[in-house]
């Protein structure tokens, strides 16, 4: 369960990289990278994240080049799909630095996933088994007695009890 703890501006950013990383390499990704859309939108409305300028994309459409928002959250840049708005407000930075690269944080996809869920107020499944789960077994699975050797299932004569 996600306790009620609010997480740093440096956390979620954290998180916004190990979601978007992820997305990546996905095989589909449209949940994440939605989680990290949505994320962005929320820190941007809080003024907890700030636009910065246009890039192209190194990804160009159907051929076409294509403009993408580049948003700066604590140390880290992520880029999101621009709005109309965005065209006529923001100035256009040209092609991407391909020499920069965000901090590597070391965070897991699962607490990347809870600490973005908790920003947006989603409900995230609890992975902790509660005591009625834990020991499920198959039907064709039969526990062993090894090491469990006790006089009352074991007798033999030889054994002094």
């Amino acid at each position: 369960m996600v306790r009620n703890e609010s997480y740093t501006i440096d956390s979620i950013a954290q998180a916004l990289f190990i979601v978007n990383r992820h997305a990546k390499t996905a095989p589909n990704p449209r949940q994440l990278y939605n989680m990290k859309k949505q994320a962005i939108t929320k820190l941007l409305n809080e003024n907890r994240a700030t636009k910065v300028g246009l890039h192209f994309s190194d990804h160009p459409k159907l051929s076409h080049q294509h403009s993408t928002l580049l948003i700066k959250v604590s140390d880290y840049y992520f880029h999101i799909p621009p709005t109309k708005d965005d065209f006529k407000q923001m100035k256009h930075l040209g092609n991407l630095d391909k020499d920069y690269r965000n901090p590597k944080p070391q965070m897991s996809l699962t607490q990347a996933k809870k600490i973005l869920s908790k920003l947006l107020g989603w409900k995230y499944p609890d992975t902790n088994k509660s005591d009625d789960q834990k020991q499920r077994y198959s039907s064709y699975f039969t526990p062993s007695s090894l090491g469990q050797l006790n006089s009352s299932t074991h007798k033999n004569k030889y054994w002094k009890y």
